[in-house]
C-alpha cells in the first residue's frame, strides 16, 4: 500500500469516527483545549482509605499485597546487601548462580564480586538468560504493585524475558497511591515528558485462559521477588 492510500484511508476512518461522535473539524479546536486543560490539571481519582498510612504501615501493606499475589518479598538493610541477598535467594530455589542487570548506577556499582560463585552479566536481557536483576522506580502500597521506568540503564527485557525477576525497591521510595508515583514520574523526568516505558508489575506473570486455572510465567516471569532496601 502507498503512503497516498494510507493517508487516504486514515481521512476515511478518522471521518467516519467524527460523523459517529456527531461532531466535525470546526470542533477539533474546542476539543483539543478541553483535552489539554484535562491532561494539565493532573486530576486524581479515588484514593482507597487503606494506602492513607504512615511510612512503615505503608511498607506492611505493600508486602502483604505483594505476597498475596504471590510475589516473595525479603528486607534489608542497605543497597550493598544486595548480592549476598540475591545469592541466597537462587540458592533457596535451586537456582543457577547467575544474573544479568543493566547499567543503572545503583545496581552497577553495588560489590558483585562479594559472591565469587556468581556470574554476573550486563546488559538488555535475552532467551537464555533464567533471572535478571532490576532497579524499581517505585512501589503502590495500595496495590503491591512495581513501578519500573526504562532506558538504556534499565532494558525493559529484564522485565520480562528471564523466568526469575529480582527487583529492588528502596523502602522510601513506596508510596501510598498510583497517582503519587506518577507525580515522582514528572517531576523526574519534567512536565510532559516520559521514559521509554512504565511498566508497573504486580506479582508474576500469570494466566487464567486454560480451563480457568491459574498459571504462573504465562507471559513472563514465573518467579518475582522483591529486595526491599530499608537505607537509601
Amino acid at each position: 500500500m502507498s503512503n497516498i492510500d494510507s493517508k487516504a484511508n486514515r481521512a476515511t476512518i478518522m471521518a467516519n469516527v467524527r460523523n459517529a461522535l456527531g461532531v466535525d473539524a470546526s470542533s477539533d479546536a474546542t476539543r483539543r483545549k478541553t483535552v489539554k486543560a484535562r491532561l494539565s490539571k493532573h486530576s486524581r481519582n479515588l484514593i482507597p482509605e487503606r494506602a492513607n498510612l504512615g511510612a512503615p504501615e505503608r511498607l506492611a501493606l505493600f508486602r502483604a499485597q505483594a505476597e498475596a499475589v504471590a510475589a516473595s518479598v525479603a528486607e534489608i538493610k542497605a543497597l550493598k546487601d544486595v548480592p549476598q541477598a540475591v545469592a541466597a535467594y537462587l540458592r533457596d530455589n535451586n537456582l543457577p548462580q547467575r544474573v544479568r542487570h543493566g547499567a543503572d548506577e545503583d545496581i552497577a556499582k553495588l560489590p558483585w564480586d562479594s559472591v565469587p560463585t556468581m556470574d554476573v552479566d550486563t546488559g538488555p536481557a535475552d532467551p537464555q538468560d533464567s533471572t535478571s536483576v532490576s532497579k524499581a522506580f517505585g512501589g503502590v502500597a495500595e496495590t503491591g504493585t512495581l513501578v519500573l521506568t526504562s532506558g538504556m540503564d534499565n532494558p525493559t527485557t529484564l522485565n520480562f524475558l528471564p523466568e526469575n525477576h529480582i527487583v529492588v525497591l528502596k523502602a522510601g521510595e513506596i508510596a501510598k497511591t498510583y497517582e503519587d508515583v506518577w507525580d515522582r514520574v514528572r517531576e523526574a523526568y519534567g512536565a510532559g515528558q516520559m521514559p521509554r516505558a512504565v511498566n508497573m508489575i504486580t506479582g508474576p506473570s500469570r494466566t487464567g485462559d486454560i480451563e480457568q486455572q491459574i498459571e504462573l510465567g504465562a507471559h513472563g516471569p514465573r518467579r518475582l521477588h522483591i529486595l526491599i532496601v530499608a537505607e537509601d
